[in-house]
């Protein structure tokens, strides 16, 4: 059966790739705790505020 987990990070300026590198710290232990094998698709949308400005990251993990 097919699984779908979402993670989301802020994103502050200056502080991105810190902040990206916890988000994939996040989603790596996540595939290692549940012990999956099989992914089958991972992807990220942003987030913007009402000026457009890239504000958040949305990761999404699709599994067996």
């Amino acid at each position: 059966m097919t699984k779908v987990k979402t993670f989301t990070s802020s994103l502050k300026i200056f502080h991105v790739k810190k902040e990206l590198e916890a988000l994939d710290k996040l989603v790596n232990q996540f595939i290692e705790e549940n012990h999956l094998k099989k992914i089958i698709s991972i992807s990220d949308a942003c987030t913007t505020d009402e000026n457009g400005a890239t504000i958040g990251l949305i990761r999404v993990i699709a599994y067996e």
